[in-house]
């Protein structure tokens, strides 16, 4: 028996020009330079290529063969696996897929895709730090609840946490309502008062923390409570806190209060990337709000009114009387989107707001307010 050497490739058999090799490539290599020898003609007839025209075609389809990218695992790894079909989660098809164990996937249904699309839209990574002022001609009317739901729900689906600031001059609730009365009453009461008096101190997040209050995710700015001091938050304050807030975070919400023409607003304004106008299905509501847009736009901050978002909260449950169609008709047409939040008792209570206890349709809103805000920013 002969013995084939591992390390150097034995020449080729008389008969067959069978070729051994330690290399796969080198073998390849070495079969494409030899040329069969019991060639037989086509027998369909007489071989009327060219030696030399056959030769040089085969040498081009080698040369390109060698030559084409080959995907890899590294550069190309879906080119090796399968896409698989998104799990469906609730209703039938959910069901039929725990049944089977995952064998009947029949993915998920159009509701399912529109929620995936917007925690889509909201999770965006963003490049920068960019900031919501959420505000109102008329109080009691989902203002400040619309800034908690949308911080939870962006807390929720973002992986960088948000911040929320309270810059009401008239001592704000915003984090009574994040936290609950009892839980800030126990908490240690810092505001936005004491965050403007050690500015300079503050170099780190850890630093800026003691600041802030954190419903889960949702890091917040508390307002000054005392009515003597609330109201003197100036532009320029407002502007060194913005400025601190966007070295950590990417994403922050504005409480501004009532009106548009307090101390702070227009440092508010002027560092504003988009606006959420806060409304009711009361023909006041809605007057007020098509007011503050007007205003805006006559003002300096045209860019800001027709990229606003307005939100209609149904806060009171309205009568039948009121046409709620015709409320969304006549402020639609001035701003970027509308949206509307359905009555729900844990926003119209005027307390604590957690999404846990949201009416599906109220949350889903949240979701389109808060993917509407990111669409802003990109």
């Amino acid at each position: 028996m002969p013995i084939v050497s591992p390390n150097r490739p034995e020449p080729a058999a008389a008969s067959g020009g069978l070729i051994q090799s330690s290399s796969w490539a080198a073998a390849a290599a070495a079969a494409d330079a030899v040329e069969p020898e019991n060639s037989q003609p086509d027998a369909t007839g007489p071989d009327t290529t060219e030696p030399e025209t056959a030769e040089a075609e085969t040498t081009e389809a080698r040369a390109a063969i060698r030559t084409a990218p080959m995907p890899d695992f590294i550069t190309s790894p879906g080119s090796f696996v399968k896409e698989q079909k998104p799990r469906p989660i609730g209703g039938f098809r959910g069901a039929v897929y725990r049944l089977t164990g995952g064998a009947w996937n029949m993915g998920p249904s159009a509701k399912q895709r529109e929620e995936d699309e917007l925690a889509r839209r909201i999770s965006r990574q963003l490049q920068g730090s960019f900031n919501t002022a959420v505000l109102s001609l008329k109080g009691g009317i989902g203002k400040t609840s619309t800034t908690v739901g949308v911080g939870l729900t962006l807390a929720e689906y973002r992986g960088d946490p948000p911040c929320a600031i309270d810059a009401n001059p008239d001592s704000g609730d915003l984090v009574e309502r994040a936290l609950g009365e009892g839980i800030y009453q126990r908490s240690t009461p810092r505001t936005i008062t004491d965050l403007l008096g050690n500015l300079d101190g503050i170099d780190s997040l850890t630093a800026l923390s003691r600041y802030m209050h954190h419903a889960g995710r949702l890091h917040l700015i508390a307002g000054e409570q005392d009515p003597e001091v609330s109201d003197s938050l100036t532009a320029e304050e407002y502007l060194k806190i913005r400025q601190l807030i966007s070295s950590y975070y990417a994403v922050a919400l504005t409480d501004c209060g009532t009106g548009v023409t307090h101390n702070a607003m227009k440092g508010i304004l002027q560092s504003a990337d988009n606006l959420i106008i806060a409304a009711g299905y009361a023909v006041s509501g809605a007057k007020r709000a098509r007011s503050t847009l007007q205003w805006l736009a006559s003002h300096g901050y045209e860019e800001l009114a027709r990229n606003a978002i307005v939100v209609i909260t149904d806060k009171d449950e309205v009568s039948s009387r009121v046409d709620k169609g015709a409320i969304e008709e006549h402020l639609a047409g001035i701003c970027r989107q509308l949206i509307a939040v359905p009555h729900d008792r844990g926003v119209a209570d005027g307390d604590l707001v957690t999404l846990d206890v949201l009416r599906p349709e109220t949350r889903r809103a949240y979701k389109e307010i808060a993917a509407a805000i990111v669409d802003g920013y990109v």
